[in-house]
């Protein structure tokens, strides 16, 4: 009979890092895809008030978003200012705004278009109304307030 012996100097095999490169990018690639940019950089504090009974907006896209506050810089004051995309506004700009924005978006969904405003908890209503006023001039009716949910 013969005797079979056991080499003990071999260890584990090396792992093969040749597929490590595809992986790395394959995964950098779903990230890219799939991750969101900010769309808008805040200019004014924001502290939305509370609510009890919210509902969340179906479709984002069809949303353009008034932001009302005081501005983080105090550069600009202390009252409180509008903000449109990147820009601070006046209320006169709010129409003009509201224009764009629907034709930036498909014919079909115009009817859908819905104007949200995002206004700090200290903003005094006399602004608010102001804009109310001026996007019912410019026929945006669909508004909409963002709140936060209320817990208690």
């Amino acid at each position: 009979m013969s005797r079979f012996k056991k080499n003990d100097k071999k260890g584990l095999p090396e792992i093969s890092t040749s597929s490590l490169p595809d992986i790395i990018f394959m995964l950098l690639f779903f990230f890219m895809v799939t991750t969101v940019m900010r769309q808008t950089t805040l200019f004014v504090q924001v502290k939305l008030p509370s609510a009890t009974e919210i509902q969340k907006l179906e479709r984002k896209e069809l949303v353009g978003y008034v932001y009302v506050g005081a501005p983080v810089n105090t550069m600009y004051g202390t009252e409180s200012r509008i903000q449109l995309n990147d820009v601070f506004a006046d209320v006169d700009d709010v129409a003009e705004f509201v224009e764009i924005e629907k034709n930036a978006i498909k014919e079909a969904d115009r009817p859908y278009y819905t104007t949200s405003l995002k206004i700090d908890v200290e903003t005094k209503m006399g602004i608010v109304t102001d804009i109310k006023q001026e996007l019912r001039k410019c026929g945006a009716y669909k508004m909409s307030y963002a709140t936060r949910k209320n817990i208690d």
